[in-house]
């Protein structure tokens, strides 16, 4: 898929139609834009529900507090 847009003269970029509908954004999401290089990568901001369990198992033994700072 190739896709190209225009930056408008209030900074905005309308995201293309095949892109929208392939990844299923809607009107009103909201994004996370993270420098990458030359570019930019554009990922859909994840809500609180989908952040659940995410560290399920993550080892905790080496963890440091505001308190182990020097």
């Amino acid at each position: 898929m190739s896709a190209t847009t225009t930056l408008s003269p209030k900074f905005q970029i309308s995201i293309p139609k095949e892109v929208r509908q392939r990844f299923h954004w809607r009107a009103g999401q909201k994004f996370v834009v993270i420098p990458k290089g030359e570019g930019v990568l554009l990922l859909p901001e994840p809500e609180a529900k989908d952040l659940i369990g995410l560290t399920r198992g993550a080892d905790t033994s080496d963890y440091r507090d505001r308190n182990d700072r020097y």
